[in-house]
């Protein structure tokens, strides 16, 4: 009997159900828990219980990943974790399924473990990666950054958050700092469940996606600063406009990108001060958010957006300064892990689709170290980051069921 005969997927149901009202108030749509507030805490606090209940070896590591390992044969307790994992924080007023998905997803697998007798041949456990969206701390997925080792604890508890809050600060008020190094749990193999966040799968009508690659992604703020002036009595030929030379660079690196075969270019936020409508702007501040599956491209896309920079700066008048804020390459996620999605899901009599990720996620940090693949599962209308994310019951168990036989596989389970 395969190891999917023995999951429960009411219980990953209203444990979705559950954790989607934490976080959630009458005075706006969807749910937020940012990373170390109030509510990002209560979210913490369930899963926790959640994990006890299976009576799992909980670790907390330094910068606030929470970890449930179920232990193997005190001869093999040595070795590497199996791990499942993905994220519980949140984008502001955000969908049910991002994140939360994956983690109550290896919550079932090893409820399914336990549910069948079966003692893994090794450790085999569910994280919970802290600061996985970077809303409020920069940069995102902290936690599987720091786990990676792209990170030190005490850089990560030294970042200041958007509300100036410091993020080792808070991360001790909700309570939720651990002692344990990050990375010192050594990790065999890391499986991500998630929803696509995208279009793909439900436009084809595929249940599954086996993901084979991750684009890279560059996240730049740019600062123009210009003079302020009176909007009536400032001819324009005497302007330095920074809010001009902004609007220029936006159009023409959405032209750019819509020229190639592959690149993304987003511009997310937009300030300008002193943000007054009879006054010409100083400054005017913007995010860049650049993607791409190919290095060259990105590289070559972010060199492009210098170069109209520095094209309308010289021509305004006006000096500009750039932040980088995340910087991560592409990705290309483990030949074998990625096969044996696509084998459990012919076995199971899923459809499948090799595809590539368009967001980031914490598999691209953990594939770093460790080898690493995605399990995609279809959002209706590629809607996500917002409260009209869903996905069909049907398609969260389908994704479920697959996830748990791609562990047994790994792991040496029949199935």
């Amino acid at each position: 009997m395969p190891l999917s005969a023995f999951l429960e997927p009411h219980i990953l149901h209203q444990q979705l159900a559950h954790m989607a009202c934490i976080g959630t108030d009458m005075l706006s749509p969807g749910r937020t828990r940012l990373a170390l507030t109030d509510a990002d805490k209560l979210g913490r606090d369930q899963l926790v219980a959640w994990l006890r209940e299976l009576d799992l070896t909980i670790h907390i590591d330094a910068v606030g990943n929470i970890y449930g390992i179920l232990e193997p044969d005190p001869l093999n307790s040595h070795l590497p974790v199996f791990l499942i994992g993905s994220h519980i924080d949140t984008v502001i007023e955000a969908g049910a399924y991002d994140g939360c998905y994956g983690v109550l997803a290896g919550i079932a697998v090893l409820r399914a473990l336990h549910a069948a007798g079966t003692t893994p041949p090794r450790p085999v456990g569910v994280v919970a990666f802290s600061n996985e969206e970077g809303v409020r701390f920069q940069p995102d997925m902290l936690g599987s950054l720091a786990v990676a080792g792209g990170l030190s604890v005490d850089v990560v508890h030294a970042l200041q958050a958007t509300d100036s809050a410091s993020y080792g600060t808070e991360l001790a008020r909700i309570g939720y700092a651990g002692t344990l190094i990050p990375g010192s749990i050594p990790i065999h193999e890391y499986i991500e469940l998630h929803i696509e966040q995208g279009p793909i799968l439900a436009t084809l009508g595929t249940p599954i996606g086996a993901v084979h690659t991750l684009q890279g992604i560059s996240w730049q703020r740019v600062t123009i600063t210009g003079t302020a002036n009176h909007a009536g009595t400032t001819p324009l030929q005497l302007r330095h406009d920074p809010a001009v030379v902004a609007a220029q660079v936006i159009a023409d690196l959405r032209a750019y990108a819509g020229a190639t075969e592959s690149t993304l270019a987003t511009v997310g936020t937009f300030t300008l001060a002193p943000n007054a409508i009879n006054v010409i702007p100083h400054t005017a501040t913007f995010t860049v958010d650049l993607r791409d599956p190919d290095e060259s491209a990105l590289l070559h896309a972010e060199a492009h957006l210098q170069s109209l920079l520095q094209q309308y700066a010289i021509s305004e008048g006006v000096s500009v300064h750039c932040d980088v804020l995340a910087r991560f390459s592409p990705v290309i996620f483990a030949a074998e892990l990625v096969h044996t999605i696509q084998q459990v899901a012919a076995m199971q009599g899923i459809a499948c689709r090799s595809m590539v990720s368009g967001a980031g996620h914490d598999a691209q940090m953990i594939a770093r170290i460790a080898p690493s693949a995605m399990i995609f599962v279809p959002s209706r209308e590629g809607i996500s980051h917002s409260p009209a994310e869903h996905t069909d019951p049907a398609h969260l168990e389908a994704g479920l069921r697959v996830l748990c036989d791609v562990v047994a596989s790994r792991l040496g389970i029949a199935i």
